[in-house]
Parts: C-alpha cells; structure tokens; sequence
C-alpha cells in the first residue's frame, strides 16, 4: 500500500467540515420551519420571504452552496419564496425609459376609411333614381307632345294644366329656394333670435294658410285648411311646453356654428344640393301633368311623390355628411380639411349610408313622437298605458340601431349606418348625456322650418290658384307645401349638422378646449334638479295601481 499524501488528507478533512456546517444550518431551518407549521398561522395567511442575495458578501458555507447548485437553473438576484415551497417566484422589473425618450402613444382611431358603406342601400337607390330619371324625362316629353297636339280632349287638358296648374307650382319652387337659403342665414346670423322667431312664425303661419283654405269653402281646401289649423294649435301648445329650453337650445346653435366662419367654402354644399333639388323640381313638375296620361296615374303619381322624398332626403344627408366630416376634423385633429375632398367622400363612400338613413330616420322620428305623445296622454286608462308600454319599448331599442347622430361617425370614420347609431349613442350613455339629447330641440326647430316655408308657399299658390282657376287649389296646396318643406330642410341641414357634431365630439372628449361649459352646467342643471321643464323620458313610467 502506498503512502498517503497528507495533503490530500488535509483537504478531504476541511471538506468534511464544510459538510457538516452545511447540514447543520439546513437541519436548524427544518426545525425553524417545522415549529413555525406547528404554531400554525390564525387567518390562514402565507408568509412570504424575500430573500435579497449580496454579491459582495460571500461566506465559506456560501460559496459550497453555489458549487452545488452550478447545474441548476440561474436564480435572479431577488426571488420571493413562499413559506410552504411553492417555488421562487419573479418580481417583475420595470424597465426604465431612456432620457429625453416620450412614452408610447395610444393609436388613435383611422379617420380615412376608403371602404363603401352600405351597397344594398346604395345600390336600391341608384336603382330607383334611374327608373325616376327615365321616367321624369318620359312624363315630361309626353306632358310638351300633348300640348302641341290641339285636336284631341286630352290637349285640352294639358294646356289648362300648364296655364293655370303649372304656373303657381312653379312660383312655389321658386319661392322655397329663396326660404331656403333665407333661413339659413338668418339662423347662422343670430341663432339665438332665431329659435324664438322659427317657433311662434311657424305657429302663426300655419295658422294664418290654414284659415285662409278654410275660407275658400270648397271642401277639399277645407279639409286641408282644418288639417292646418289643428297642426298650428299643436305646434303652439309645443313651443309653450318648451319654453325653458330655447335659451339653451340658441346658445348651441352658436357655439356648434363657430367652426364655420373658419371654412368659408362650407356652404357649397348646401347651396348645391338646393340648386340641384330646385332643378329636379322644377322638371318633376311637369313630369306630373304626363304622368296623369300613363297606366295607373295614382300610382305613378305616388311612385313620383316617395320618390321625390327620398330624393330630397338623400340631398339633405350628403350635406350633412359632407358638413359633419369638415366639422370633425377639426373638433378631433384641429385641422382643416377641403371641402370638396368632404363632399366627394360623401357623394361616393358614404352614399349608401346617407341612402338608408334618408329612409329610415324620417319613421324613427315619427315613432319618437307617437310614443312621446301616448306617454303624455296615458293618464290612467289601461288601453293606453299598454300602447305607451309598448310605444316606449319599441322607441328605445330601434332608436340605439337607427338614429340621426349616426351621421357624424358615418362621416368621421366611415362606418356603417347601424354601427354609428350604436357608437354616437354609446357615448352619450357613458358621458350620462341621455336626457340631455332627448330634450334637444333643435331638429324640432329645423322640422318646423320647414313647415313654416311650406306653408308660406301654400299662401301663395293656393291663391293664385283660386283666382285663376279654383279647381285646382287643393292639389296645388298640397304640392306647394311638399315642395317648400323639401326645399327648406336642405337649406338647414348646415346647422342642423353643426349642433350634431358638437353633441357628439363634446361626448368623445369632454376636455377638449374647443368646447366651453353650456353642455357640463346643463348636465349639471339636470342632475342638480335645478332644471325644471317637462320631461320626454325614453323609457316606460311605472304607476302603482291599487
């Protein structure tokens, strides 16, 4: 046997050592952990241990532990160990930002959508404007050949209707453009005034057209002369119930219609679509007297009628696209957006949207009213109370799927009709703007705008009519008033869409230094219980019956 290196066994001796200092500080844990689970914890609680290693401190036993542990995975330099050996868990280390670096910016959202919105819709109606188109140039070209033929009965016909029908139908035409473009700049002149003037002009106006067929004593003008009347009493009895909101209702139109001194091509727009809609007008005119030759004339007449309506529509809805998407670049981006560029989005992207909206609107609208109306006159009768019930229910679940706010986002992001219902009224809802938007009246204002021209153009057609060839008043009042209530709701789709903007875009950034405080002390006013003015709820009142 060979000698033993005492080297050798000098080392094996120092590791021997080591061993048993390792053992005994890993058997006084065990026994610390052990009493530790026997005292046991009263709430249930788990201790957590951070335990912080210092690279600059190293013992002997230390550094025995790291050489057995150099096979294992790298530990970070602080780990947190749970009392009951569930493992190191990592402390997540924020990552510092570099000096004179910004933070990361939230995306905000595309304002140049180049997607078509709503084809169905906008195929329907260009499918619909083409059948109109050939068929005003048919009636049209039919309604000169029976005036120049002279021998046959019909001829007859066609030249009295063209002496003493055309004529005041005519006049009305041009008498609606003029209110048109009238209306418009008194409203964005003194806004204020305006809200006052519109409501009590349109209630004697109205009034005054209503008495005067009434006096005519033919029964059909007499018909629509009471028609008129009882529309006049009714819009009287709404501009004293809302009497409490015309202040506010002024100072939004001229706050939402500052943006507009600031394009000053703004409204093109508008003036085009009444140019253009006077022209129509004035062809589908005569288009009516050839239609009373062809197959059916009461449907033709009707076909003609709708689709003048929607016609006119969609020439409101473009202007208020294209007004909306200027508005909105500047509300959301600051910045100054052509209008022309506006106006070709919104005869080509968002045509089809303007097409269903110019359709379903109108019947929201109306739905809005009926159910405004039952829940007014409910009172305590059971029949009642369940057709407001329903009314009410109906209003508040379409109207979140169609509304005239929609036009905004259509504008500003190019989204579909349906999905910028559901957005303009989401943000009302979450700003808690609700109430305040179903007391809006400013769309009540540009409604009886309307009226009041139609009926200003009714006073004059009906008695020119009467004093030429009194047969023909009642369709010559009918037609003069759809014409002038048209032509108007064109003129005043500018403001009406500058007060849509400026509800929406103050819903989407409350703190925007654009907007001053007449929306947060109305929301204020209403919460407060300060502002005292009959309420138009949205949803069902509960009565307890005994």
């Amino acid at each position: 046997m060979g000698a033993i290196d005492p080297s050798t066994e000098a080392e094996a001796g120092k590791e021997e050592k080591r061993s048993a200092v390792v053992e005994k500080e890993e058997k006084k844990t065990r026994d610390v952990e052990q009493t530790e689970r026997k005292d046991g914890d009263p709430q249930g609680e788990k201790e957590v241990v951070v335990v912080a290693m210092d690279p600059t401190v190293q013992t002997q036993s230390d550094t025995t532990r790291a050489s057995r542990l150099q096979t294992q995975r790298a530990v970070p330099p602080i780990h947190v160990v749970t009392q009951h050996g569930t493992g190191p868990v990592a402390v997540p280390v924020p990552v510092p930002v570099p000096v004179g670096s910004t933070p990361p910016q939230v995306a905000l959202s595309s304002l140049n959508s180049r997607n078509y919105t709503n084809k169905i819709s906008l195929f329907v109606f260009l499918l619909h404007f083409a059948a109109a188109a050939v068929g005003v140039c048919f009636f049209v070209y039919k309604s000169i050949e029976g005036a120049v033929d002279t021998h046959t009965h019909r001829a007859k016909r066609d030249k009295r209707l063209l002496q003493y029908w055309v004529p005041p139908i005519e006049s009305a035409v041009l008498l609606s453009i003029i209110l048109a473009f009238s209306w418009q700049k008194a409203v964005r002149t003194k806004p204020e005034f305006m809200v006052t003037f519109i409501l009590w002009s349109s209630f004697v106006i109205t009034m005054a057209a209503g008495v005067m067929l009434v006096c005519f004593s033919l029964p059909a003008t007499a018909g629509i002369g009471a028609a008129l009347i009882l529309f006049s009493i009714g819009s009287g009895l709404y501009a004293c119930w809302v009497t409490r909101r015309i202040a506010f209702t002024g100072k939004i139109f001229k706050q939402s219609m500052i943006p507009v001194s600031k394009f000053k091509g703004l409204n093109g727009p508008a003036y085009l679509m009444v140019s253009l809609g006077f022209i129509w007008m004035l062809l589908w005119c005569l288009a009516v007297i050839g239609a009373l030759d062809f197959y059916y004339p009461p449907l033709t007449i009707i076909y003609l009628v709708l689709s003048l309506a929607w016609t006119a529509e969609v020439m409101r809805n473009v202007t208020n696209l294209t007004v909306s998407r200027v508005i909105a670049l500047y509300y959301l981006r600051g910045m100054q957006c052509s209008t022309q560029f506006s106006f070709q989005r919104a005869i080509s992207l968002n045509l089809g949207s303007a097409c269903l909206g110019s359709l379903v609107v109108p019947s929201i609208e109306a739905l809005r009213i009926l159910a405004r109306g039952l829940n007014l006159l409910e009172g305590e009768d059971e029949f009642m109370f369940s057709c407001a019930h329903c009314c009410l229910h109906v209003m508040e679940s379409v109207f979140n799927y169609g509304n005239s706010w929609a036009f905004v986002h259509i504008a500003a992001y190019g989204k579909g009709f349906v999905t910028a219902s559901i957005s303009t009224w989401r943000q009302f809802q979450q700003q808690g703007m609700e109430e305040l938007v179903d007391s809006d009246i400013t769309s009540s204002v540009c409604f009886l705008t309307g009226v009041a021209s139609g009926a200003l153009c009714v006073i004059l057609s009906a008695s020119w009519t009467f004093a030429t060839y009194r047969h023909y008043t009642a369709t010559v009042s009918l037609m003069a008033f759809f014409i002038g209530y048209l032509m108007t709701r064109i003129g005043m789709a500018l403001p009406q869409a500058c007060v849509a903007c400026y509800y929406v875009y103050y819903a989407e950034n409350p703190g925007s230094r654009l907007f001053d405080t007449t929306i947060p002390d109305r929301l204020e006013r209403i919460r407060t219980g300060r502002e005292t003015m009959a309420p138009t709820p949205r949803f069902p009142r509960r009565i307890t019956r005994t």
